[in-house]
């Protein structure tokens, strides 16, 4: 079994090392080939996985691959954790990684034209790209089937890593470059945290396995260690909290929020990869994977909701004011993860991860649409040049309005299912922050309405926007670019139906999740369950579809019926717009304020402490003092004998009146 589980990483890690190493002699088609080879291999590998872990009867598994050291009797290695909701994760993260590598195909046909002319660095940039998104996959599938987190780590900054180079991958371009380097820097914030996490568990606890760790947690629930001299802090409580600052920081939650939406500065097929399946959707896996350690701490519980539900509402209200297309759709996922991580506060882990998955495919769906609107505007991604794109492109259009429903949490797609059950749970919670949450997410469900058909109506309806030359070329994208979006379609409409009831009411999960009986809100939610039809129903009682409903339909009023009034509201509440536009003012928060300020700090320690102090002080200023010394011992040195003598003389003197005076002393 363990053979058979290894090829699940090792194949797109081979696909990524032929193309990245091979790719000047195997050409373009070659890296293509054996990158989408190795995904399709891994995703095949995968579903085989989920269908034996659930339908097949098949154990969890949970072993060692690789011992690379023992350390103190602590062993680091390399191990697979094999279970449900591993399982699942594999299968959504290279499903979609095959279709974005599939898409890419047609996206990057023509990225010689992103380089400037005799560019080195796009040479070969086909192939590498293409090795880089492989890697990508690779390095997702080794965090998500860890069972140790030695290998949860080495998983978290390989993809941190990869991340930086695919959101720079157009390094001709200061924003490309500025961007990966934010997102580098703002993750390793967060990854400090991470890190202080797991070393707090492996002092208290002796081990780096994720099971040795559960069961030593819950035979000492009370363990605590000090911070502060005299105050007692709980183990599990202060671990559990810093895990989720590094999961602030991958999966992009405020106020470590501030690389994602940067990120738009790769093409767009990372940004489907970085923002649907992968990347930001490891803090949620991660933070579910812990549900024992979180499950004990109540006070972690209530920061994750409370976080998640700040992150779901005021990302959205972003969104509702740009006007980069890619940027839109952005701001949506950080909304959505926020959504996602007051399920996991409100100890509803089944449903975040449910939405993790149902949001992975129409959110993939939305950004590979909104790629191939950009191919067709001849990489325009200003929404206001855009209008009228339904008749140009009929597939793509069909597609992103499935999308769309889904993401606002239309009846029947997937995104209502998977948001709803998020909503209710947390309606049914009692900690602390709960009340809060539930308006925050439930006022979300406007916001998100508001913003997704703005994007949908701004692009494809109303009157043509776009230059004459732009005009002229419109057409639908290819079907290396449009199969994808088909088939990502699919699952965005129908995957809710049918996966409602065993993940969040039945034994989908088993063991996978651990929820104390206490803090179950989804079993409340599942004692009045009486099947799919009759959930859907419900959302005729409850406000989320009516909040949803008149989101859509300002968006028609302001964008289609009244399209000037959008820009006299802006004109009347021109104090708003600012904050929404300015992002709250985090970007200039950290760039003047931490990154600014430890610059200034750190001039005045060179000015200072350096220059001043070191070099000028205590270096330079003893050459200075001896050389000072010299220069007067120096005029002694005169070379005249009567200068000499006198010295001798004046020495002599000095000896019998200091021996005299001794000498008087003793009588």
């Amino acid at each position: 079994m363990e053979n058979y589980y290894i090829w699940i990483p090792l194949a797109p890690l081979l696909g990524a090392i032929i193309a990245g190493l091979g790719g000047k002699w195997i050409g373009r088609a070659g890296a293509h080939t054996v990158t989408i080879l190795g995904v399709a291999v891994s995703c095949v590998l995968s579903l085989m996985t989920l269908y034996q872990q659930y339908w097949g009867g098949a154990e969890p598994y949970n072993g060692t691959v690789y011992t690379w050291a023992v350390a103190d009797g602590i062993n680091i290695e390399v191990g697979f954790l094999i279970d449900r909701l591993t399982a699942v994760m594999m299968s959504v993260v290279t499903f979609v990684s095959l279709m974005v590598h599939v898409y890419t195909i047609g996206y990057m046909a023509h990225d010689e034209e992103n380089w400037p002319a005799g560019s080195r660095a796009g040479t070969n940039s086909y192939q590498r790209f293409f090795a880089y998104i492989a890697l990508f996959t690779f390095s997702m599938l080794m965090l998500v089937m860890a069972n140790n987190f030695m290998q949860l780590f080495f998983g978290w900054e390989a993809v941190g890593l990869v991340s930086y180079l695919l959101i720079g991958f157009w390094s001709a371009r200061p924003s490309a470059v500025f961007a990966n380097l934010k997102a580098f820097l703002v993750n390793r914030v967060g990854d400090f945290g991470f890190l202080l996490g797991i070393g707090a568990l492996l002092a208290f606890y002796g081990s780096l396995d994720y099971l040795e760790i559960f069961d030593a947690a819950r035979a000492q629930p009370g363990l605590t260690m000090e911070i502060f001299p005299g105050v007692a802090w709980s183990v599990v409580t202060v671990a559990c909290i810093l895990l989720f600052v590094g999961a602030m920081g991958k999966s992009a939650q405020a106020p470590l929020h501030v690389w994602l939406p940067d990120s738009m500065e790769g093409p767009t097929p990372i940004s489907a990869l970085i923002h649907a399946a992968t990347m930001v959707t490891a803090g949620i896996f991660m933070v579910a994977r812990m549900s024992p350690l979180y499950e004990m701490s109540e006070v972690a519980l209530s920061v994750v909701l409370v976080i998640g539900a700040i992150t779901a509402f005021f990302m959205g209200l972003i969104g509702i004011v740009q006007n980069d297309i890619k940027r839109v759709v952005a701001y949506s996922t950080l909304s959505q993860l926020g959504y996602m991580f007051v399920a996991l506060g409100a100890s509803a882990y089944a449903a975040g991860v449910f939405h993790l998955v149902t949001h992975a495919f129409f959110k993939a769906l939305l950004f590979l649409a909104a790629g191939s609107v950009i191919i067709a505007m001849h990489h325009e991604q200003d929404m206001r040049k855009m209008g009228g794109l339904k008749k140009y492109m009929p597939i793509t259009y069909w597609t992103m309005l499935l999308g769309s429903l889904a993401l606002i949490g239309t009846p029947f797609f997937s995104g209502f299912y998977s948001k709803d059950a998020i909503i209710e749970a947390v309606g049914a919670s009692d900690r602390i922050g709960s009340t809060f949450a539930y308006w925050a997410v439930l006022l979300g469900v406007f916001v998100t309405a508001l913003y997704s058909f703005r994007l949908f109506f701004l692009v494809f309806h109303g009157k043509e926007r776009m230059d004459e030359h732009t005009r002229s070329h419109l057409r639908e994208s290819p079907l290396v670019v449009t199969v994808p979006l088909i088939l990502l379609a699919i699952p965005s409409v129908l995957l809710g139906l049918y996966a409602i009831e065993p993940m969040l009411f039945g034994d989908f999960f088993a063991d996978s999740i651990y929820v104390d009986e206490a803090n179950d809100v989804l079993a409340v939610i599942g004692s009045h369950w009486e099947g799919v039809l009759a959930f859907t129903l419900h959302a005729l009682a409850t406000p989320t579809l009516y909040f949803a409903a008149a989101g859509v339909l300002v968006a028609w009023f302001l964008y289609l019926k009244q399209p000037d009034l959008p820009a006299l509201i802006r004109q009347r509440a021109k104090p708003v717009y600012k904050v929404l536009e300015s992002k709250y003012w985090w970007d200039e928060i950290y760039q003047y304020g931490f990154a600014g300020g430890g610059r200034a700090l750190g001039y005045v320690l060179w000015k200072l402490g350096d220059v001043a102090i070191i070099d000028g002080l205590l270096v330079n200023g003893t050459a200075r003092s001896i050389g000072r010394a010299a220069g007067v011992l120096r005029r002694v040195q005169s070379g005249y004998l009567y200068h000499y003598a006198f010295a001798m003389i004046i020495g002599l003197l000095l000896l019998l009146t200091f021996y005299v005076g001794g000498l008087k002393g003793w009588f």
